[in-house]
């Protein structure tokens, strides 16, 4: 709509960018106009085929995004302080958060409405959450049979990935990332990537409680109470551990590790969306199969 000036909205934007140094964000030919200040919920309107024009923490979600995301999105800065001007600018209808940042919505909710979710809770498994959510946040944003269309083909991916998996799944997994030579954080079966192990038709090995979807800190010394389990090592350990690990007898002398029933993954996002935990679902199988 253009004002008694003669200046729309959208010209606005593209001097106020232009102002600021940044590039107008791209804008979807119809549908509503997003910015997201939470990971999971941009890289599942992304999947939607609903790229948000604004995202918090740009740099950082475009390093280890499964889909990058368009040119000229607009960086909002930190995720639990986004820049509030910038996303002002960007004059957003809906913003993408999570109860992660339920402390800012009042401010948020200033500017836009805000679709959130809890979709994180510890005690409560996170996989069925993450799935649910494309079709609520399509029905939100008015696209209602686009979130069907993507939870079926998620579904019938991870059917195909079962299929490869099978042959594996005689062993629990045991998923972990290593903070140090003596100390692991665990997935648990509130985790995203445990549900995607069980998608897969695949268990966790790792049972007892977790605090918010992982365990943390585990001695080292725990790994030999799960003998025969098959261990994932989730992400890139530090140089200093990799040496450590080496030469350290206890991790030696687990039986897992002297059966060669060790694997490594690349780093993956743990607090995201179905995209990510087909990511992990991928690569596990790799690994599995001696191809990673």
């Amino acid at each position: 709509m253009v004002g008694a000036c003669g200046f729309s909205r959208r010209a606005f934007l593209a001097a106020a960018c232009a102002v600021a140094g940044r590039a107008l964000p791209a804008f979807a030919a119809d549908g509503l106009r997003l910015a997201a200040v939470d990971w999971a919920m941009a890289e599942t309107a992304m999947a939607l085929g609903h790229p948000p024009a604004a995202l918090a923490e740009l740099i950082g979600f475009r390093d280890a995004a499964v889909e990058p995301p368009p040119q000229g999105t607009i960086d909002l800065g930190l995720r639990g302080a986004p820049n509030l001007e910038a996303l002002s600018l960007v004059a957003p209808d809906l913003i993408l958060s999570s109860s992660y940042y339920s402390a800012i919505q009042p401010r948020l909710e200033r500017i836009a409405p805000v679709f959130t979710r809890a979709l994180y809770v510890a005690d409560e498994p996170a996989f069925p959450k993450v799935m649910a959510l494309l079709a609520e946040l399509a029905q939100r944003l008015g696209d209602p049979a686009a979130g069907p269309r993507a939870q079926a083909a998620a579904q019938a991916e991870f059917a195909t990935l079962a299929g490869r998996a099978a042959g594996f799944a005689d062993r629990a997994c045991l998923l972990f990332e290593l903070g140090d030579s003596r100390h692991i954080r665990v997935f648990g079966t509130d985790s995203l990537f445990s549900g995607a192990l069980e998608a897969m038709g695949l268990r966790n090995a790792w049972t007892a409680r977790t605090s918010f979807a992982f365990a943390a800190p585990v001695p080292l010394e725990k790994l030999a109470e799960y003998p025969e389990a098959r261990l994932v090592i989730v992400g890139r350990m530090p140089p200093q551990a990799e040496r450590g690990l080496g030469s350290a007898a206890l991790w030696n002398s687990l039986p897992p590790v002297k059966a060669g029933r060790v694997h490594r993954l690349p780093e993956l996002r743990p607090f995201a969306g179905i995209p990510a935990a087909l990511r992990f679902a991928h690569e596990l199988v790799a690994a599995l199969e001696g191809r990673a």
